[in-house]
């Protein structure tokens, strides 16, 4: 890092300002962010951690090189034009999780994996909201606190499905558990941060206050998805009609989200609620109408008939019937990893030159796990409840979505939301060595 930031100061003025003022600037901060991120997400791979730890690590490390005397990202931090794209990319992340997400799947997943969702959300909400960040935060308002309780709701299961899959483990019992309570934590997530944010913006906390706020969420959840799906197979034929090509279903998808997004906004909740709810609403079934891949129908026609070409047209039909996530996902490589750089450039390492905000931080990771671990022992019927619990504990880019989200809304202070990204990055290095050695041991 010090050879990047020394690379940096070589850097004339000029050659930032070239393309004129702020304008410059940014595209080439962006373009530094980019490729740096892109060499941290691989490195952090080979060492069996997820993309996503990398670039939030390069983002604390860029983010605090004024500690050494360089300043030269001090500005990007701050910046309202990387902010917005950051903003973006969250809104693409959730859109993407949306489209990979299968309603089905809810109904499917059983009653296990529902208490496992179920008290992995109460637990350790209720811990971070009313025990622990009162007793170790004292002095912070309730709805910081409410907060807090949300982050540590909040779980990402894409490092633990990670690790159930280079280990073969994914036909377990437990990996079909924690996968299925994950896609049932994603909701109930949403709605607690959809919750949470509208009683900041309300100014007060109620009974009657909470429930329309609950209703909201679920109606508009409910309501968008409902609406949407009614209307999805035919705007898709219409559109279809006018271009059947790859570019108009692009953009009826990405449209869709950012509509549904500003939608959320303009009542109130999360945009990333919204965004969410679009990618529900796609189902293959609903795209037929649109053109199959160019390079799906060139290789059809390589294919040996009958029994031979079976099991290679099955995997030809797999890919385009999900062609919309792959178009998407190019948008993702560009704007997520800007939100999650730029959100490691948000923590002040400084806060946590105290002794006593370190011993915070672990208290809080502590109280994180906790809650999860009591999720597993909720699942019943299964050989090692620990590996259920450990497989709901990485926080990952969930909670970084509900700690930004609260500090936009000016709830969290620098200290707190610095703590809760110190909470995350823990909780995601921690459950990769551990949930291996459960599992090994498991196999013995």
């Amino acid at each position: 890092m010090m050879r990047v930031a020394l690379l940096l100061s070589l850097l004339p003025s000029s050659a930032l300002a070239a393309g004129g003022g702020v304008v410059g600037e940014n595209l080439v901060w962006l373009a530094l962010i980019l490729i740096a991120a892109r060499l941290f997400a691989p490195l952090a791979q080979r060492l069996g951690f997820p993309a996503v730890l990398g670039e939030l690590l390069l983002g604390v490390a860029l983010g605090n090189l004024s500690l050494f005397g360089f300043h030269y990202f001090d500005s990007v931090a701050k910046d309202p034009i990387i902010a917005f794209i950051a903003e973006l990319g969250v809104i693409v992340l959730l859109l993407q999780i949306g489209l990979e997400t299968r309603l089905g799947e809810l109904v499917r997943v059983g009653g296990r994996a529902t208490a496992v969702a179920a008290i992995g959300i109460a637990a350790p909400f209720a811990l971070g909201a009313f025990l622990v960040g009162p007793l170790l935060l004292p002095g912070q308002s309730q709805n910081a606190y409410l907060f807090l309780g949300a982050t540590l709701a909040a779980t990402s299961v894409g490092i633990t499905g990670r690790v159930f899959r280079d280990l073969g483990k994914l036909d377990s019992r437990e990996a079909r558990i924690v996968l299925g309570a994950a896609v049932i934590d994603d909701v109930l997530g949403l709605v607690i941060l959809a919750v949470v944010s509208g009683l900041v913006q309300s100014g007060q906390v109620s009974l009657g206050g909470t429930a329309w706020i609950i209703a909201e969420a679920g109606l508009f959840l409910g309501g968008s998805i409902w609406i949407g799906r009614l209307i999805a197979p035919h705007s898709s034929r219409w559109l279809a009609q006018l271009d059947a090509g790859p570019s108009m279903l692009f953009a009826q998808v990405l449209a869709t989200g950012l509509f549904l997004a500003w939608l959320a906004h303009a009542i109130g909740l999360a945009p990333i609620i919204g965004a969410f709810a679009a990618g529900l609403l796609f189902e293959p079934v609903f795209l037929r109408h649109f053109e199959t891949p160019r390079i799906v129908q060139e290789a059809a026609l390589l294919l040996p008939a009958g029994e031979a070409g079976r099991d290679l047209r099955a995997l030809m039909e797999k890919h385009a019937h999900h062609q919309h996530e792959s178009m998407i996902e190019p948008i993702g490589y560009f704007f997520v990893p800007v939100f999650f750089v730029f959100t490691g450039m948000q923590v002040d390492l400084r806060t946590l030159a105290d002794p006593a905000l370190v011993a915070i931080a672990l208290g809080i990771t502590a109280a994180a796990v906790a809650g999860k671990l009591a999720a597993g022992f909720a699942a019943g019927g299964v050989s090692c409840p620990w590996v259920v619990g450990w497989g709901m504990v990485p926080r990952g880019e969930v909670g970084l979505i509900f700690a930004v989200a609260g500090q936009k809304l000016g709830v969290l202070s620098e200290s707190m939301f610095s703590i809760i990204v110190i909470m995350v990055i823990l909780t995601t290095l921690a459950t990769p060595p551990v949930l291996t050695f459960l599992l090994k041991q498991q196999a013995r």
